[in-house]
């Protein structure tokens, strides 16, 4: 086979990263060596529940995720966060804290002691940090908000949304527009109130979904790209033949192509470039993913005694669980449970407890049944367990991920026609994903049509691989 770019990894940013090559006119073969395309973005359908594999939700704030949304034909079955949806949840001292969404929630929860509301509102006479030495997350927030509110609300922010630690995360790699904010504005609440009024809307509420979840995305861009995703592949070995790019595979032969994109988990790409720049294979081994599983169960709704009004609750890590948090799955989105039911995803392990991620799946539903009785309620055994294990997890963007990327980075300048693209650029969520693809996109249609090989070449080249 003879194309302009192949793929490697079928997941979300490999199949928008095609996508987006295709719409501009090359021809694309994705190579994913798992039966299906779609990374760890798995929806699935069991006894009337939705069962979430992975990522949950996109942000509707993000104008690539709606018009990847309309572009694909997914808004007929768009669903936006439910109104249940009226509380965040969060553990103190074992038990369960709300904090309404309103824009004030915060100050009129006693989540927080008065002191610690007071170090917060301090936070615009705080002078901003010079300078570009990386700094945590945790000290970030310590510095600004203090410590207080770096424990008890960034922490389990960070079990959530990275399965990380707050103190090893490094803010620029992770956060980049809160060091920016502080940076153009001085103050973090100085600019969050600014967006807030242009937005006018709650951040938390500005999540959405598909009726048959964030697998829709996935299964929508292969759909779309046809024949041109290549399932069951497995990619053995990169290697340059003069401009182009031999794409070596078990089984399937070798692939010729103008330009390769390496769009796999960081471990995978390592193995893939370790012969041509060892400097960059280190850099991409550096980047850590704990174990992290996912337990699903299905309830009776008159078996939970709490109101689920939430989107579910996070833990900080001082409390000592091992459950990092719990989504509220059909009080997020519609048709999640079946009638009468309600559904519930923890999750378990990443930086916190990885260990514990690799427990037996029905020593994980124990632990997470145990948690659930005594934070909301739960009485009796699930209608529905099903665990969910990923032996590598979240891509830790730590202290030091920085440097990581200016060593890829100077990997790809050193291989003309060889491009990386994945969730450790330029964050983990879906969104990020299409971000990041975009990017690369770019950066590969500029190699092929414009000052790298050139529009002439390529045409050149397509016309002797087709034997003209």
């Amino acid at each position: 086979m003879s194309i302009d770019v192949a793929i490697v990894g079928g997941g979300i940013s490999g199949l928008a990263t095609a996508q987006a090559l295709s719409e501009k006119g090359l021809r694309v073969a994705v190579l994913e060596r798992q039966v299906r395309a779609g990374g760890n973005a798995i929806s699935e359908r069991v006894d009337g529940f939705l069962m979430e594999h992975g990522p949950s939700s996109l942000n509707a704030g993000s104008p690539v995720a709606l018009s990847f949304s309309r572009r694909l034909g997914l808004e007929a079955t768009r669903c936006d966060l439910g109104d249940g949806v009226r509380h965040r949840y969060l553990v103190r001292d074992g038990s369960l804290r709300g904090i309404s969404v309103h824009p004030l929630g915060l100050f009129a929860s006693n989540y927080l002691s008065l002191a610690g509301k007071a170090r917060m509102l301090a936070e615009p006479l705080i002078a901003a940090k010079r300078g570009e030495d990386e700094e945590s997350v945790a000290a970030f927030f310590g510095r600004r908000f203090g410590r207080e509110f770096a424990e008890r609300l960034v922490d389990p922010l960070v079990g959530g949304l990275f399965a990380g630690d707050a103190g090893a995360l490094s803010l620029q790699a992770a956060f980049p527009r809160l060091a920016d904010m502080e940076a153009r504005h001085g103050s973090i609440l100085v600019a969050a109130a600014k967006a807030r009024m242009a937005a006018r809307t709650m951040p938390g509420r500005r999540l959405f979904s598909w009726r048959d979840g964030v697998g829709a995305l996935p299964a929508a861009l292969a759909a779309r790209l046809g024949p041109a995703v290549h399932t069951g592949v497995a990619v053995r070995r990169l290697r340059q033949a003069g401009a182009r790019w031999r794409i070596e595979t078990a089984g399937h032969g070798t692939i010729d192509a103008a330009a390769v994109v390496v769009a796999t988990q960081p471990h995978v790409a390592a193995g893939l470039v370790e012969p041509l720049q060892p400097q960059a294979c280190e850099a991409l081994a550096g980047i850590a993913a704990p174990p992290l599983a996912v337990v699903f169960l299905g309830y009776r709704r008159s078996r939970i005694a709490h109101p689920l009004d939430g989107l579910g609750y996070l833990t900080p890590s001082g409390e000592g669980r091992l459950v990092s948090g719990v989504l509220f799955c059909s009080t997020m989105f519609a048709q999640r449970a079946p009638d009468g039911q309600v559904a519930l995803a923890a999750y378990v392990g990443g930086r916190r407890a990885p260990g514990a991620a690799v427990l037996p799946q029905r020593d994980l539903i124990d632990l997470v049944e145990s948690e659930l009785r005594d934070l909301v309620g739960a009485a009796g055994p699930p209608t529905l367990a099903r665990v969910r294990q990923w032996p590598r997890g979240i891509p830790q963007l730590d202290l030091g991920h920085s440097a990581r990327l200016a060593h890829i980075r100077a990997a790809q300048s050193a291989l003309p026609g060889m491009f990386l693209s994945g969730n450790y650029f330029k964050g983990v969520s879906v969104v990020a994903c299409l971000e990041q693809a975009a990017v690369t996109a770019e950066k590969v249609a500029g190699h092929l049509m414009g000052g790298g090989l050139g529009q002439t070449q390529l045409q050149q080249s397509r016309a002797e691989a087709a034997g003209g």
